[in-house]
């Protein structure tokens, strides 16, 4: 048996054992360079070869790093926030697009993240290869994303795109923090405790400049596609002169006249494409409305473009080929746009009707139709976009459809949210109940507009009306019959009973994205009081295509359409995501 060697030399007793600041000490604590240091990693001297050889003292590279990541951020937000408004511009739903772009985009930054790790040995350099790709894809995501939906790539296709720049640039925003990492402990290392709360601490303020930037700055003063462009280029910026000139000494004569090119590159075609944005989005607008578009204009609620013209000798009735679009969506206008509005206005005038709300109808073609009844005393209008009315009151053409409805002593306007001037208190005339409450307003398809076809909202209505006061309520395409019926079920859900009924529409193609939707065969409409109301028209004024019998088959098609036990939508429980894509 072998003996084992004596262990008191290692192991003394404790009160043998010395103390003092640095612990104990004795033949088992060795010092020098394998000694315990603490949680805390020493700095490198400054001739370690993991310290960058910086042209500023080392506190000021801290700082500008952290300013990179500080843009990096506010930069990567716009472009996310770049993708789901024009998305949801595009093909509509707004809460289905930030859903997808969001869930897409962080998904792709974890890969991002992951994929960093093979790139720290090289970091400066990586860095500086994925701003500048992340500038150049970025930078043009939204206008290659509006090109591919109005040349040949359609709703479909849009999706499919979208989904392509949101990994693309998810990846390369994923791939920043570890990069930035990796460089911010080459200029002073740090425990990673520390380092990874300077980075998030930048990070965060980064993107909340970000999101307050685009909404508020680059938005209503750059529009879309000059807002992308702007950031796309700020980013090759930032990227680039961190790299170029902070890490300079990190990379080879080679690497940086290659990293200058590329974002030399970036920085070029994106104050091209800037340069010639106004050109695009007229041949866009071309491509989209046709030739003839008179009023092209970005207002604070939404795009409107105005096309064709209207004939003097209309007289108002809307026989000509003016077309209003809405962000895209074609409005009833001067084709057809006396069946829609006919059908809307007509059979709710039908009894007392001295004073009437109008809810939406900036256009002013609903007015038009109410102030030709005789026994109107006052028509209240509220619409949220101020630029809207006024076009509707000053175009020559758009004023000659709706008549001059503006101009009429009658008639009183308010730019105000719909729902909001529902729920303030009001004073003087505006104060007392209305015979006649017309909701002229956007689909329920639309996700934003779904609070306007709310059991709430509908409430609101109720409140507005008097005892015999009739509502009358646009409900989208017929076709989309189970929106339609989560409409009526609303109506009910807030005590009022109405009457479901249709018309025909003329059915042209609607030129909106390459030319593929069409206006609906059919519009659904509610008439609704507190008791059963009666569908029916007085005999004047006289209507250019609307009869009882059109009234009556309408209903009657409309009724057996009914889907039952649908429950109504609600501010905090909306229906219409899935309901507006039924079909029927």
């Amino acid at each position: 048996m072998i003996d084992s060697p004596p262990s008191a030399p290692s192991a003394p007793s404790a009160p043998s054992a010395p103390s003092g600041p640095s612990g104990p000490s004795g033949p088992s604590a060795p010092s020098g360079p394998s000694a315990p240091s603490g949680p805390s990693v020493a700095p490198p001297s400054a001739g370690s070869p993991d310290t960058a050889v910086l042209p500023v003292a080392p506190r000021a590279g801290r700082l500008l790093v952290l300013a990179a990541v500080f843009i990096s951020a506010a930069c990567g937000l716009v472009y996310e926030l770049e993708l789901v408004a024009l998305a949801s511009y595009l093909t509509g739903d707004s809460v289905t697009q930030a859903s997808v772009v969001l869930s897409v985009m962080v998904f792709a930054m974890g890969i991002g993240s992951l994929l960093a790790k093979h790139l720290r040995c090289r970091a400066a350099a990586a860095f500086g290869a994925v701003e500048a790709a992340l500038a150049l894809v970025g930078g043009c995501s939204a206008m290659a994303l509006y090109a591919g939906f109005v040349w040949g790539a359609g709703t479909t296709g849009t999706r499919v795109l979208l989904v392509a720049f949101c990994l693309a640039i998810g990846v390369l925003i994923g791939a920043e923090v570890p990069l930035l990492m990796t460089l911010i402990q080459r200029i002073r290392r740090q425990d990673a405790g520390g380092a990874v709360a300077d980075l998030f601490a930048a990070d965060y303020v980064g993107a909340l400049a970000g999101g307050l930037a685009f909404p508020f700055l680059l938005l209503p003063l750059l529009g879309q596609l000059t807002g992308a462009l702007l950031t796309g280029a700020v980013n090759a910026v930032a990227g680039g002169t961190l790299v170029l000139w902070l890490f300079r000494h990190d990379l080879s004569a080679r690497a940086r006249r290659r990293l200058l090119a590329a974002n030399l590159a970036v920085l070029v075609l994106l104050a091209t494409l800037a340069a010639g944005v106004g050109d695009f989005e007229r041949a866009a607008r071309h491509t989209m409305y046709g030739a003839d578009v008179r009023v092209a204009r970005q207002t604070d609620v939404q795009e409107v473009v105005v096309t064709g013209r209207a004939h003097p000798s209309d007289g108002g009735h809307g026989g000509s080929d003016l077309d209003l679009y809405l962000d895209g969506h074609l409005r009833p206008g001067g084709r057809d746009g006396h069946r829609y509005h006919e059908a809307l206005v007509h059979p709710a005038m039908r009894g007392p009707h001295a004073r009437v709300l109008i809810l939406g109808g900036a256009d002013g073609l609903a007015a038009r139709e109410v102030l030709r009844h005789s026994g109107v005393d006052r028509v209240d209008v509220v619409a949220a976009d101020r630029e809207l009315t006024d076009l509707a009151r000053t175009d020559p053409a758009l004023s000659a459809l709706n008549a001059h409805a503006y101009d009429d002593p009658r008639l009183h306007l308010a730019h105000d949210d719909a729902f909001q001037w529902l729920r303030e208190p009001r004073t003087g005339a505006a104060s007392r109940p209305y015979d006649v409450v017309i909701a002229d307003l956007p689909e329920p398809r639309l996700t934003e507009a779904a609070r306007f076809y709310s059991q709430e909202f509908f409430g609101l209505v109720a409140r507005t009306l008097a005892p015999e006061g009739r509502l009358a309520v646009h409900a989208g395409p017929a076709t989309r019959t189970r929106a339609f019926w989560t409409v009526e079920a609303g109506v009910r859900a807030a005590g009022l009973r109405s009457v479901p009924y249709r018309v025909r529409a003329k059915g042209r193609r609607e030129e909106t994205g390459a030319g593929r939707e069409r206006t609906p065969r059919d519009w659904a409409f509610l008439l609704a009081a507190r008791t059963p109301p009666r569908l029916g028209l007085d005999a004047r004024p006289a209507r250019r295509s609307l009869t009882p019998a059109m009234l009556r088959d309408g209903a009657r098609a409309m009724a057996a359409t009914r889907v039952p036990g649908l429950p109504p939508s609600t501010l905090v429980h909306p229906r219409y995501a899935g309901a507006a894509a039924d079909g029927g």
